[in-house]
């Protein structure tokens, strides 16, 4: 059990290390071609950050390991709410000013709906709840449309938008000279992810085997928590500098990149089953954004630090309820 948690852990630092290298190289070669650093900063390190899920939920694919491949999308998006969104805000309250954001959030709560419909709808067909071929299609259709409106968002939108003035401040990349490495950079991205996948879905398979519990466990709680440090560090770090729109921003970017990219890139590959004890997963990743409505769209409120607490704290709970309830356990 140890050399098998030693395994995934050391697969999400090589896989974290590849999204990096991938994120510096790719970076450096936009920049040649003068591409400017705010779009370099809302596409290419918006791919690299989750580029770790991406790669996950392909080997899982592959392998035939759906249920890590769903505990780690569906997984992701309920620690970015619960762990990510309620630490930044414990840390400082959220209020957002920035039009692009507002405009995320309700396509968020559609996106999410739309992917929960879909893998539940087997369930009105007395079938068991799956997410096919034909719907991964389709969310990777939703993705494209997604980027369109964002670069239209980003092009229309005045400078003095404040996400777009707090990237502007305080970049997601350091802006480098181009050195002779960067394609070697965006080559060793490549492997290290193709390799820190492949330990990760091997060993995760292992450690539920030891531990008696279901893959998605590790997939939820485990693969998905590693794989999500890159939102949680720059969520806090704007949090700490006092840019919420960035701390939210992240995380609804992270949320919509991994049910319209992630989830539908392990779909086409083959059809991902909802596991055992998936539809509660579903429906909590769902009930955690719907609130963002009320808070953020109607009447200028804010996430507090009381309502952080409270996402922490749901988080935290889910976790044991969730690992108690799991229909494999002993």
């Amino acid at each position: 059990m140890l050399l098998a948690l030693v395994g995934v852990i050391a697969g999400i630092v090589v896989l974290i290390a590849g999204g990096a290298l991938l994120v510096r190289g790719a970076s450096e070669i936009a920049g040649k071609f003068g591409v400017p650093p705010l779009v370099i900063g809302l596409t290419i390190v918006g791919f690299g950050t989750s580029s770790p899920e991406l790669l996950i939920n392909v080997f899982g694919a592959l392998r035939g390991a759906t249920d890590i491949a769903f505990g780690n999308v569906v997984g992701s998006n309920i620690s970015n709410f619960g762990l990510v969104l309620g630490t930044a805000a414990l840390i400082s309250p959220i209020a957002i000013q920035s039009q692009l954001v507002r405009r995320e959030i309700p396509l968020l709560i559609l996106i999410t709906t739309i992917m929960t419909v879909m893998a539940l709808d087997g369930l009105l067909e007395g079938q068991p709840p799956y997410i096919s071929r034909s719907e991964g299609i389709v969310l990777l259709l939703l993705f494209c449309i997604f980027l369109y409106i964002n670069a239209l968002d980003v092009l229309r939108t005045p400078d003095s938008d404040p996400l777009l003035a707090e990237i502007d401040d305080n970049p997601l990349i350091e802006n480098q000279a181009v050195s002779r490495f960067s394609w070697l950079f965006l080559l060793a991205g490549f492997v290290l992810l193709f390799a820190g996948g492949e330990l990760t879905i091997r060993n995760g398979i292992d450690l539920a085997d030891s531990l008696g519990v279901s893959a998605t466990i590790v997939g939820l709680f485990v693969v998905a928590v590693g794989t999500s440090m890159p939102e949680l560090v720059t969520s806090v770090i704007a949090a700490l500098r006092g840019e919420p729109d960035l701390a939210l921003g992240n995380v609804v970017g992270s949320n919509i990149f991994n049910s319209l990219m992630v989830l539908p890139a392990s779909a086409i590959i083959t059809e991902v089953e909802v596991p055992a004890g998936g539809v509660a997963d579903l429906i909590l990743s769902w009930a955690l954004v719907v609130p963002l409505i009320p808070i953020f769209l109607f009447g200028g409120a804010r996430l507090g630090r009381s309502a952080g607490i409270l996402l922490l704290g749901i988080y935290l709970g889910y976790i044991v309820l969730r690992v108690v309830l799991d229909p494999t356990a002993p």
